[in-house]
């Protein structure tokens, strides 16, 4: 009798936390996203859009040095490669954002015209399907002048993502359920270490960078593009041989603290495969961000790089 009463009392506990636990999860996952700061509202809405297979695609357009005859294409990296988050299986691939960049270029009418790519992180994979589009005639009459690229893993030997990125990128059924439980104190938290010890964001950055996340339900593609990882390793002889075969100006500025492309292990496979291109080292602090860690030493290795030819 006593045991059944146990059991009884037990039941119904567990009936009261779950009549407890549904209200306040329904009220969690429908949590508003955190409000835009000036800056980062002024840049959205200094943004612009073009339709791509019925998608609107935003994107920056900055005029520079007046009569300056360079066009540099920026390829973000994670987590803004599309700050217009979409919604539709299977979309978030390196070859679709590509054909993306592409059109925008056509959007604009720079596909007669040479341009510098300038590319970080997941940008730098995208760059490497243009740059395989390229060489082989299939971008059109889009023809690419140099490229730039910034701590992105373009070998999947040398790549260590985040605790994080692996559970999502290979959760199967469990990565919706990670993706909708993300808050921002798991985002800063894993992003956080990723950055040198004294150049990592502010509050107040961090919360740009959840906001942009959170724009349009971004967080719940976050697996979708994550799978990126797993194409760049099933393509790596397409997209490592591009980088290898041709002979535009290539250069890399890296961040040698960076924990996902560790040094030296990365930098010597990378002047190993490509001799031909040039390197420029921040400083040793610095790491998987330099833009944004470094902005000044970037710009100038940047500078330096696009002055040399």
């Amino acid at each position: 009798m006593v045991r059944r009463d146990r059991l009884r009392r037990m039941r119904e506990w567990w009936v009261q936390v779950g009549l407890l636990a549904v209200p306040l999860l329904a009220a969690y996952l429908h949590i508003p996203p955190p409000q835009l700061s000036p800056a980062l509202h002024s840049w959205k809405t200094s943004g612009k859009f073009f339709t791509y297979k019925g998608l609107r695609i935003f994107y920056q357009d900055s005029v520079g040095v007046v009569g300056s005859p360079e066009i540099v294409v920026l390829l973000h990296g994670f987590p803004t490669s599309s700050y217009d988050w979409y919604k539709r299986p299977h979309q978030y691939s390196i070859f679709e954002q590509a054909s993306i960049v592409e059109s925008l270029l056509r959007h604009l009418g720079l596909q007669n015209r040479r341009i510098n790519l300038l590319s970080h992180d997941y940008g730098d994979i995208v760059a490497q399907e243009l740059l395989y589009r390229y060489k082989q005639n299939r971008s059109g009459r889009l023809t690419i002048k140099s490229l730039c690229l910034s701590n992105g893993g373009i070998f999947p030997e040398t790549h260590r993502p985040l605790l994080l990125q692996k559970l999502l990128k290979d959760g199967g059924v469990l990565s919706p359920i990670l993706t909708r439980l993300m808050n921002f104190f798991v985002f800063s938290r894993g992003l956080t270490p990723v950055f040198g010890p004294y150049t990592r964001p502010t509050e107040s950055e961090l919360w740009d960078m959840w906001a942009g996340i959170r724009n349009n339900d971004g967080n719940l593609v976050i697996d979708s593009l994550l799978q990126y990882i797993n194409q760049r390793k099933k393509f790596r002889r397409r997209w490592v041989g591009a980088l290898a075969s041709v002979t535009i100006p290539i250069h890399f500025i890296y961040g040698p603290l960076d924990p996902i492309n560790p040094y030296p292990e990365f930098l010597e496979l990378y002047r190993k495969t490509l001799p031909r291109s040039t390197v420029s080292i921040l400083d040793d602090h610095i790491s998987h961000y330099p833009q944004l860690e470094d902005p000044m030493g970037f710009l100038n290795a940047y500078m330096g790089f696009i002055n040399s030819f």
